[in-house]
């Protein structure tokens, strides 16, 4: 199962409609709980998910609506004694403010929290769900960008199967071994399959446009990107180091993005819809834009 669970969608405060930040991607067996901002806890609750799902948290950057819910979480992970480690990525330049927001009070510290702060551009890590990679982005302190990308696949096709004589556990030692004697001929997997593009995630909050920006979202099958402003107001997103919703969706569409999923938005808006006419006008795919508590799966397979 692969699917985003929207927790806040909110920028700097907390208002009637929307809490602060908070975003968890379902990943198979994996969770990745990104920029947990204040009230992540409860929001998890209403969304029905359990500490224990949470396996990586990834922290963007340290303005308060993207990690003041860091404390609840940590605790929590240990209240609930989740068994498995789970790994924190985030600036290693805001090391202090993650010592800070982990120790930010006194709990019983059982669960098991790895702190794997991201230093540059590069490979944070390889693992049953593809690899996890960052990218800094340009706001007014440093902020890193998360891109999740699996590694291309095959898809086995019956009929060439069946036409080989290939069925049952054979299926299975034929993907092992990359090929199989079948009555005095070789069958190599290719034969009997086709190539599957692995999927790809990105995650890309507060940030004026740049390079990284692009790299982030090279391909991806689900898009999740601030889209702080309207356009009308493009000239304060570049002061402050954000995006408006034009320029996230044409991001989106030069990219190549299937579904894209806006959030982070300024309190001053009170109306969404605007968000989805201006995004639309850029961009020809899937459009969300976040509500608290939304959920939106990952699109299928190609």
């Amino acid at each position: 199962m692969r699917e985003l669970v929207v927790l806040g969608t909110g920028s700097q405060v907390p208002s009637r409609e929307r809490t602060q930040n908070g975003y968890f991607l379902r990943w198979d067996n994996e969770g990745f709980l990104f920029d947990p901002g204040e009230g992540t806890q409860r929001q998890m609750l209403y969304a029905g998910l359990a500490a224990g799902a949470i396996t990586r948290l990834c922290v963007t950057h340290f303005h308060g609506d993207h990690c003041l819910g860091v404390p609840g979480i940590v605790q929590r992970l240990s209240l609930d004694d989740v068994p498995h480690p789970v790994h924190a990525h985030y600036p290693a330049s805001g090391q202090t403010y993650f010592t800070r927001l982990r120790y930010a009070a006194s709990f019983f510290e059982r669960a098991e929290l790895l702190e794997e702060p991201v230093e540059e551009d590069g490979l944070l890590s390889v693992g049953s769900f593809g690899q996890l990679w960052a990218r800094r982005l340009e706001h007014s302190i440093e902020s890193f960008g998360y891109q999740l990308i699996e590694p291309d696949g095959r898809r086995m096709l019956p009929d060439k199967l069946a036409a080989a004589g290939i069925t049952g556990p054979a299926v299975g030692r034929l993907q092992q071994a990359g090929s199989l004697e079948v009555d005095g001929r070789t069958v190599r997997v290719e034969d009997v399959s086709e190539l599957r593009p692995g999927q790809r995630f990105a995650f890309v909050m507060d940030t004026r446009l740049c390079d990284n920006v692009l790299r982030l979202a090279e391909s991806a099958d689900l898009l999740v990107i601030e889209s702080t402003y309207l356009s009308s107001e493009a000239e304060l997103a570049r002061r402050f180091g954000h995006l408006t919703a034009r320029q996230a969706a044409r991001v989106a569409e030069e990219c190549g993005v299937r579904k894209l999923v806006l959030t982070h938005f300024s309190q001053r808006y009170l109306e969404p819809e605007r968000f989805y006419e201006e995004a639309a006008d850029e961009f020809s795919g899937e459009i969300l834009v976040a509500s608290d508590l939304s959920r939106t799966p990952v699109p299928s397979r190609r």
